[in-house]
């Protein structure tokens, strides 16, 4: 029967008629077996929805059984061909298998293969083969293979056929660099256009090392998207007042100081004067705020360190690290998980240690079960002292309500996080956010007024100190879904806030006259601001483009409202490669090769940026790969033989908002991007 012989049935349940149930996501396919396949597979152009919960492995299996099954169908089309039409492929068939020539191997094929003669392609494994060898051999970053560019760059080649030759060294680094750049260029420039209308903000992202080097990179975002402008060496005159407040002026007039609302920099910049520089010099009229990113992870930071919550994270990285570094462990801990991981690498340290927390406890009573189980009770592993440890972390009640105390507290803040992370224009949010994220807090603690009081501290000392900018007050004040909320309590304190903001950015006495009749209008929802479709909007849209569809009533103040509300409060979407930025700012490197490099970055970070991030569903605070050098997975003492190639990703992607650092790469500023 089918069922016997086709291994895909293990993956499903057999249902009425020609059902099957799906055993990772639990959806009911039509179809049998076949879609089935596809729903694994994740393939594009299936016509199936891919299964969002199926492992690695699984997939990469069913996919190799696919391509199997269709290369069969194109060896038997391949037998009823002419012979004449066969003699035309620049490849020589025999017995209906492709034959690469000799001088088309690969140097390290041929160290593999002992046959010094020709070797069949047997798809798709040879082909999986030959991608394995191109990013070994040039030391690739794993990650780049999820990249959609990659997939499509695939796709493109096997369209051509046999025989095709990609572009030469010289041709990237001359005629397509430019090219990209140019099609990159008019992309921004289609960006611009909406900046007299909504503004936009300026991101300096500062990231500093043990050897006095500093770098500021410098974005630009408005609600069409954030695009990378330039990078800066700072090292030599990081502490220069005069120096970095020249910096900042050139990049506002490279944009218009009437486009810009706010300028987004950390507390680094801030401290040395850069911030009361820009505010005077254009007379209050574009505002300095910090990282909302930053400030929330230095909250979760700060949570860490009190003692029993501290405690509770050491003994579950104990707990991790065990696994993570025994093979056998790792894999009977992902049979029990179904795949699942118990360490969660975020955009920050302090968020991965509370997502961790979260992971560990939602596989509390699977671990327990598989190290109780007798499969791990009769392994060689079972009486080893670091696993009697664990085992012992397992069975502590209180270490487990330490965790779920712990989860309970870092989700608000957790919340927030991924709220304003990701792009998306969250400035008009964040106050409220942080409201509700401490009345969760003290309602989680009605009974414990202490603990409630030592992280209540935390949050509103780092929104003091880090977090809170007048912008937004502004902000909050003006998003609908807040001001027309029965139910929120801090109206009157940010009034103050909205007032100072709009002293700033009103531009004549005229305009000043009509203002205090707009806002009255606003705050009594009358005209068009109480028509039915903007009642219905105001929970449902974001709050700038409700003020550019129904403030029409109140001009003035529509102008102010949507160039607030536009903006971001986050520099969070920035994912940072740190070789890359060593080559561009290389001393050694001559002027030709700086503005070729200069013009890879500007294309490198803004093809990231402009939409070929992660999908719409995905969180915007967790990254795809563990970091292997983690705290949770690496044994600082006797490091295993192979962790050098699983930190492979984690330096190529950069540091971290917590460490406020870069770290040495596999790749060093001598080392040749593109032959330049």
């Amino acid at each position: 029967m089918v069922r016997e012989r086709d291994v895909c049935w293990e993956y499903c349940d057999k249902l009425d008629g020609n059902k099957v149930r799906c055993k990772f996501c639990q959806k009911v396919l039509n179809g049998g077996i076949s879609r089935l396949k596809h729903h694994l597979s994740r393939l594009p152009s299936k016509g199936v929805h891919p299964c969002s919960k199926v492992r690695d492995e699984v997939t990469d299996r069913v996919r190799a059984i696919i391509a199997m099954k269709e290369e069969g169908k194109e060896a038997a089309t391949a037998k009823k061909q002419r012979p004449s039409e066969a003699t035309k492929s620049p490849i020589i068939t025999s017995s209906s298998k492709a034959i690469i020539p000799i001088e088309a191997m690969s140097p390290m094929k041929n160290m593999f293969f002992s046959n010094a003669m020709v070797r069949p392609i047997q798809p798709p494994l040879d082909v999986e083969r030959c991608i394995a060898e191109f990013f070994f051999e040039n030391r690739l970053d794993f990650s780049i293979a999820r990249s959609p560019s990659f997939q499509l760059m695939l796709e493109a080649v096997a369209s051509c056929g046999h025989g095709f030759r990609g572009p030469a060294p010289e041709a990237l680094k001359t005629t397509w660099l430019q090219k990209l750049k140019s099609e990159v260029s008019l992309q921004v420039k289609e960006i611009e256009k909406e900046w007299s209308t909504t503004g936009c903000t300026i991101i300096a992202d500062t990231w500093t090392d043990n050897k006095s080097r500093a770098y500021i990179n410098f974005l630009v975002s408005s609600p069409s998207g954030t695009f990378f402008h330039k990078s800066v060496d700072a090292s030599t005159c990081f502490k220069n007042i005069k120096f970095l407040c020249n910096l900042f002026d050139s990049v506002i007039q490279d944009f218009g100081p009437e486009n810009i609302v706010q300028v987004i920099m950390d507390g680094s910049l801030s401290h040395v004067g850069v911030r009361s520089h820009i505010e005077q010099s254009y007379n209050g009229k574009i505002f300095c705020t910090p990282c909302a990113s930053h400030c929330l992870n230095l909250i979760l930071e700060d949570f860490s360190k009190i003692d029993w919550v501290n405690r509770c994270i050491l003994q579950a990285q104990s707990i991790t690290r065990f696994i993570y570094n025994h093979v056998w462990v790792l894999e009977l801990m992902k049979k029990f998980t179904g795949g699942q991981d118990l360490v969660i690498t975020s955009i920050t340290k302090s968020a991965s240690n509370f997502l961790s927390l979260q992971a560990l406890l939602k596989q509390k009573s699977r671990l327990k079960h598989m190290f109780n189980g007798p499969e791990y009770s009769s392994s060689p592993y079972a009486n080893r002292p670091h696993s009697i440890s664990c085992m012992d972390n397992l069975e502590d009640n209180d270490f487990w309500r330490g965790i779920e105390e712990i989860a309970a507290v870092a989700e608000p803040i957790l919340k927030v996080l991924r709220d304003v992370s990701g792009g998306k224009p969250a400035v008009g949010s964040i106050y409220e956010l942080m409201t509700k994220a401490k009345e969760s807090i003290r309602t989680y603690y009605i009974m414990d007024e202490s603990k409630c009081k030592t992280f209540l501290e935390i949050i509103d000392d780092r929104w003091r100190k880090e977090l809170h900018s007048p912008l937004h007050g502004a902000a909050a004040f003006l998003n609908p879904s807040i001001q027309y909320n029965q139910d929120v309590k801090f109206l009157g304190i940010i009034k103050v806030d909205f007032l100072h903001v709009l002293d700033m950015l009103l531009l004549s006495s005229e305009v000043q006259e009509d203002i205090t009749g707009q806002i009255f209008a606003f705050k009594k929802s009358t005209g068009m601001f109480d028509s039915k479709l903007a009642r219905g909007a105001r929970n449902t849209t974001s709050p700038g483009m409700w003020w550019e569809q129904y403030g029409d009533s109140a001009p003035a103040l529509q102008r102010v409202a949507v160039r607030i509300l536009s903006q971001v409060c986050s520099a969070s979407t920035f994912e940072k490669n740190w070789g890359t930025f060593q080559q561009v700012h290389a001393e050694k490197r001559n002027k030709l090769d700086k503005e070729a490099l200069n013009s890879l970055l500007y294309v490198h970070y803004n093809l990231k940026l402009m939409g070929r991030g992660k999908p719409a569903d995905m969180d915007p605070i967790i990254l795809d790969d563990i970091d292997m050098s983690s705290e949770w997975v690496e044994e600082t003492e006797h490091p295993t033989p192979t962790q050098w190639l699983d930190r492979y990703s984690s330096p190529l992607d950069g540091g971290d908002l917590n460490t406020r650092q870069f770290n040495s790469t596999l790749f060093t500023p001598s080392d040749p991007i593109f032959n330049l």
